[in-house]
């Protein structure tokens, strides 16, 4: 396995690094205070201006859908090669928006562009990568332990040439933003079928009738605006037939080729988020005196920050062999290093992200520094695309296979869970 740079990356790497320099970094706290005003003025889910603005000078720079491997419509760039660029976009939360790039777009994406029909791609797939509107993915349901998607009841009925959508969902990411012109939606369409065959995923326009957004939902008391987690019923909801995603009982199929990029993506993301928390812990231990003497000479600083770059530099290597193999092998021979980057990333965040809060004492609790909000984005991704739990129950069934004989091993169950 070879990490090094391409020419064509490297020279990404270089553009995206300045464009943070001169755009991301300064204009942080325009963002902030913009949302705050948004807030005050009645309407948190309106659109920030600084984001629209910037979007246009990436596309200028050449900085826009830099993910969808094997695709016309993409950079063409393999997962190997966007790693380190979503890693980079990851360093602020809300800075993959202005790139294109930004969960739950990415996965929604990749899902149309991987099982969407032609018509399809022209409705939907087309505005998105343009940047036109947004979307969400509609899995998660409050009535039932999502970490076992099996478990999940709403249902898609067939009636003549339309099926009706009854069902009640939540974290509905990104369903927030007025531009969301689009939900994909997993249901049961044949309760009967054998467990993995019952569900199937379906492509609704987010102002159908029936649809009502209830409320946001908050985790630890951020909500997101503009972009979102939203509460969700759908009440005989009417589409077309032919928004049904690659046939009735093919939704976990979907699932397994979403969930995957989803997941690393994330990973990438976190791994952005935990340097720049490593670079502001370092930067405040050495500005900062206490008990006659600079933090960053304490022992006990010394160690974490020591430790905080070997966690870093080993979620890194492993995420970079996931793309790797994700490359090779495709992401259901890669599922085993998916679920451990999946793991490993979220924690080592919050773990580096908790160390660098420590160093700024109270002032790291505070919204005066980007920490607080890069730590509930972190533990928010240990529930995200499936709990730590089942993902490590997933790692274990994979090492148990090993030694089981042939048959037995065809047998293990790789679960699908999205919170």
């Amino acid at each position: 396995m070879n990490f090094d740079y391409t020419p064509k990356v490297q020279a990404l790497r270089e553009k995206l690094l300045a464009f943070f320099d001169e755009h991301i970094y300064p204009n942080e706290p325009v963002f902030l205070a913009e949302v705050a005003r948004n807030r005050a003025n009645g309407n948190a889910w309106v659109p920030t201006e600084i984001v629209e603005r910037l979007k246009e000078t990436a596309r200028a720079a050449g900085l826009w859908n830099l993910f969808l491997p094997d695709s016309e419509r993409g950079a063409g760039l393999t997962n190997l090669e966007y790693a380190p660029l979503c890693e980079i976009m990851g360093r602020v939360p809300w800075a993959p928006e202005i790139f294109n790039c930004n969960a739950p777009d990415t996965g929604n994406m990749e899902t149309i562009e991987r099982y969407g029909t032609e018509s399809q791609k022209r409705q939907w797939l087309d505005p998105l990568l343009d940047g036109q509107i947004r979307s969400a993915f509609l899995m998660t349901e409050p009535d039932v332990a999502s970490s076992d998607a099996t478990n999940i009841q709403t249902r898609i009925e067939r009636d003549g040439d339309h099926y009706v959508i009854n069902g009640h969902k939540w974290w509905s990411s990104g369903a927030g933003d007025p531009r969301c012109a689009v939900y994909i939606v997993m249901g049961k369409t044949d309760p009967d079928a054998p467990r993995h065959r019952q569900q199937s995923m379906i492509l609704v326009p987010a102002d159908a009738t029936g649809i009502t957004v209830h409320r946001p939902l908050t985790v630890f008391g951020y909500d997101d605006a503009p972009h979102g987690h939203m509460d969700i019923t759908l009440d005989n909801v009417r589409v077309p037939a032919t928004n049904l995603l690659l046939g009735e009982g093919r939704g976990f199929e979907i699932a397994q080729g979403r969930l995957g990029p989803g997941r690393i993506h994330h990973c990438m993301r976190l791994i952005g988020l935990a340097e720049r928390a490593l670079e502001l812990m370092t930067k405040r231990a050495l500005q900062r005196v206490a008990f006659g003497k600079p933090i960053a000479s304490q022992t006990v600083t010394q160690e974490r920050i020591a430790e905080a770059r070997c966690l870093i530099e080993q979620a890194r290597l492993l995420t970079l062999k996931t793309a790797y193999m994700m490359d090779t092998v495709g992401n259901k021979g890669a599922r085993g290093e998916i679920a451990m980057i999946k793991v490993v990333a979220p924690n080592m965040a919050c773990q580096v992200i908790d160390w660098a809060m420590q160093v700024h004492g109270a002032a790291g609790m505070s919204d005066d520094f980007p920490l607080a909000y890069a730590y509930t984005s972190a533990r928010t991704l240990r529930f995200a695309d499936g709990p730590d739990e089942v993902h490590r129950n997933a790692i274990a069934k994979l090492e148990l296979a090993r030694y089981m004989d042939a048959d037995a091993a065809s047998r293990v169950e790789m679960p699908v869970t999205r919170t």
